[in-house]
């Protein structure tokens, strides 16, 4: 996780540190995933720090008025805070975006790089890079790029592969980033956002998925598709 230590940001009118964007970010996220708030056992767990550190953080987030925290039911992120998530999440997709199409850089290696540079380019420099790829709506792995009204992300209707049966043919839309290695081993196999996907076989238990896509047959395991986003 980055350091801590407050900074100015030319363009920015935010002077929130990078810990502060990163603990937003992550609430967001984990907000949008269950419904709801957020426990600090399970924020501390996704940013790999321990609950007295996480407690703390929430406490500070809390003074700016960035959270609310209920005792017993978790951590909501105020209006302002949602603001703070919401810019971060559209600087680090744009970053994916940019680095992937305009540099070629590989959809496995983005998102280490956009979440060092997402806390430091200036709001002209957002602009830009927007302006440059047309207004992207998603970013490469199908994530989508909040607007730069910073309005809430609407759900997409996707469900995981890993509910969907047998004989069902699906979309790809959406694949975490959080695993280099998963995603070279899709990319490796043409499975990118986009794909579509005959489910020909499912394993009970979690078990792998047999799927097959442009004429070729795949398993997949029960974790990856698990982290695979569908419609359809």
């Amino acid at each position: 996780m980055a350091a801590e230590p407050t900074h100015a940001r030319a363009g920015r009118p935010s002077s929130h540190s990078e810990a502060m964007e990163d603990y937003a970010k992550a609430i967001y996220a984990l907000s949008q995933r269950r419904g709801g708030p957020v426990g600090t056992s399970e924020l501390a767990e996704r940013l790999g720090v321990t609950p007295s550190t996480a407690s703390a953080m929430v406490k500070r987030l809390g003074e700016q008025g960035l959270v609310s925290h209920q005792l017993y039911r978790g951590v909501t992120l105020t209006p302002a805070g949602e603001k703070v998530a919401l810019e971060v999440i559209r600087h680090h997709r744009l970053l994916e975006a940019y680095l992937s199409e305009v540099l070629g850089m590989p959809w496995d290696r983005v998102h280490e790089e956009a979440e060092v540079l997402e806390h430091y380019i200036s709001e002209d420099l957002e602009s830009l890079i927007a302006a440059k790829l047309g207004e992207p709506s998603h970013d490469p792995h199908g994530d989508p790029i909040p607007g730069p009204d910073l309005e809430p992300l609407l759900e997409d209707g996707s469900r995981s592969l890993a509910d969907v049966e047998a004989g069902a043919v699906v979309t790809l839309t959406r694949v975490s980033d959080s695993d280099p290695a998963m995603l070279r081993y899709l990319s490796e196999r043409g499975i990118t956002p986009g794909a579509r996907l005959e489910i020909l076989e499912r394993e009970p238990f979690e078990g792998p998925l047999l799927v097959r896509t442009e004429g070729a047959t795949h398993a997949l395991s029960g974790v990856l598709a698990a982290r695979m986003r569908v419609i359809g």
